[in-house]
């Protein structure tokens, strides 16, 4: 017999596992959200190394079913940094009272579908076992990080961190020989906060990315009036755009002449968002020439801040398109390659080959002696988070075998062969990558709040995809990736950062509204590609 027994469990409680606990106490059920963190916030609770911050706008990154909530906080910057964002998520699970039902500091586990009862069976860290009717998992994409990836990691004399398990008291960098892994978008935070902390800094650069410059101003009592007072306007707007964001695509490459586009980037360069990335031109995903085009205006930019023709071939990507990796921003990250304290090696072909008691050896016997090492080396995304999990659905199906053969989901909202188990930010959803993350997780955690209305109204007690419905999902999300330049492209969009995960563009690629329309109209079909019973 169980310790615990409820009608919903709901796995993490950040972004998404705040808000489907809310909506799912307000139905009614019997509910719990359980964390491993010893707060609320997910990924802002996690993700507290030095320089971490918003790259979408803060007055985007938040909900919007509650009008009062949504003006009761006060930004104070455009990008503003994590102890302030976490501050926020802590605003929220306050102002919806919703610490009563969370249980933090506790793992799950397992969780084991139990084909008579209809019911799945959650086991915690702790043994505590809890019988659910539906399990929610609101884990976060990237929220697994890639840490044990080097031989004698164990041995390293000083001090070595993921950046997504910063401990809390902070790390004394100061006067330290530091060594950070990785230059994607958490590595360039990382980097240009601390080069003019520690008294020697050396990143590891295998994969060089095309950096936006961050504008980032303050906000004061006028700003934060302006942007509340369009509260009508972006809960209209944002759950219809391509990428959740409050812009869009809006012209076409082949209508434009050659002065009238580089009009049009220059403006939005100057903008100092993604809106590069987001808002200039869908064909930089489609078309080979466009993607070139773009991709040498940013290098042109990037070459004009470096002029060191050396820090311009390491740092500068020349095979790949820009926007097909993730895109970062950053604020004079280019400029610490300047400094005498900074050294950049590449490693791409001269890998690292371990870590020794003094620092990092790489694979031609040189070795850098260290104080610090910072691993910004990301996750498995998408799936990483479940299948650190014991998960076992109906007729023997492991869901780590499962996507360890083939990443399948429908609508990123459910898997075949897992009856009542609900998804949030799993692949082939917007929400595994390419959106303004609370956008995308609003959508889907009032997906599955309606659904579950909808089931306890019309008597139903299971939900589960339907194989068919499944396969049609999964031959529409390929065919639309395949025809984008991200599915040519080696990045953690395709899982390529992690050795034998299999290959399939892990985000949605049809667009925010385009996804939004297709759950929507599934739902008002009878859950049409899903079987109700």
């Amino acid at each position: 017999m169980a310790d615990t027994t409820l009608d919903a469990v709901v796995i993490g409680a950040g972004v998404a596992g705040l808000y489907e606990l809310h909506m799912l106490r307000e139905q009614g059920l019997d509910v719990r959200a359980y964390d491993a963190a010893t707060g609320v916030g997910g990924t802002w609770y996690w993700n507290r190394y030095p320089g971490a911050r918003f790259d979408s706008e803060a007055y985007i990154y938040q909900y919007l079913f509650d009008e009062e909530l949504y003006k009761g906080w006060s930004w104070s910057q455009r990008f503003p940094g994590q102890a302030e964002i976490e501050q926020w998520l802590n605003y929220v699970a306050d102002a919806l009272d919703l610490r009563r039902d969370i249980q933090l500091s506790t793992v799950i586990e397992s969780a084991v579908w139990d084909p008579d009862r209809q019911r799945w069976l959650v086991t915690t860290g702790d043994g505590e076992t809890i019988d659910t009717q539906f399990l929610i998992t609101c884990c976060g994409m990237l929220s697994a990080p890639m840490t044990d990836l080097f031989p004698g990691q164990a041995d390293f004399a000083g001090q070595l961190v993921h950046t997504s398990r910063w401990p809390k008291e902070g790390i004394e960098l100061t006067g330290k020989r530091v060594g950070v892994i990785g230059n994607g978008a958490t590595g360039i935070q990382v980097i240009q906060t601390i080069a003019d902390e520690v008294d020697e800094l050396t990143v590891f650069i295998r994969t060089p990315q095309y950096a936006l410059p961050m504008k980032n101003p303050s906000y004061g009592p006028d700003e934060v009036a302006a942007y509340k007072s369009r509260f009508d306007e972006l809960r209209a707007t944002l759950p219809h755009t391509f990428t959740g964001f409050e812009y869009d695509f809006t012209d076409a490459w082949e209508d434009l002449t050659p002065d009238e586009r580089r009009a049009k980037l220059e403006d939005i360069y100057d903008n100092g968002s993604l809106k590069l990335w987001l808002a200039s031109f869908a064909e930089i995903f489609s078309d080979e020439q466009v993607s070139e085009e773009v991709s040498e205006f940013v290098r042109e930019k990037m070459r004009a801040r470096l002029q060191d023709p050396d820090l311009c071939d390491l740092l500068i990507p020349s095979d790949y398109g820009f926007g097909t990796h993730r895109v970062p921003l950053e604020t004079d990250y280019l400029e610490v390659y300047h400094r005498d304290n900074v050294k950049a090696v590449a490693v791409k072909d001269n890998p690292i080959a371990k870590i020794v008691p003094e620092g990092i050896e790489l694979t031609d016997g040189t070795r850098y002696e260290l104080d610090v090492i910072i691993m910004a080396t990301g996750f498995d995304a998408g799936t990483g988070a479940l299948t650190r999990i014991d998960i076992r659905g109906r007729d023997g199906h492991v869901l780590k075998e499962d996507w360890g053969r083939d990443i399948r989901t429908t609508m990123g909202l459910m898997v075949h062969g897992y009856p009542n188990m609900l998804t949030t930010a799993v692949p082939l959803a917007p929400s595994a990558a390419l959106c303004n993350m609370t956008t995308c997780l609003q959508q889907q955690t009032e997906w599955i709040s309606e659904a579950i209305r909808h089931m306890r109204t019309h008597g139903k007690s299971v939900i589960e995809p339907t194989a068919e419905g499944e396969a049609a999902w999964v031959a529409h999300h390929d065919e639309l990736a395949d025809a984008n330049l991200i599915s040519k492209t080696n990045s953690w969009y395709v899982g390529s950062n992690v050795p034998g995960k299999p290959r399939r563009v892990l985000s949605y690629v049809g667009g925010v509204g385009a996804y939004r329309e297709a759950t929507l109209e599934a739902a008002a079909a009878g859950y049409k590609g899903f079987a109700l019973n």
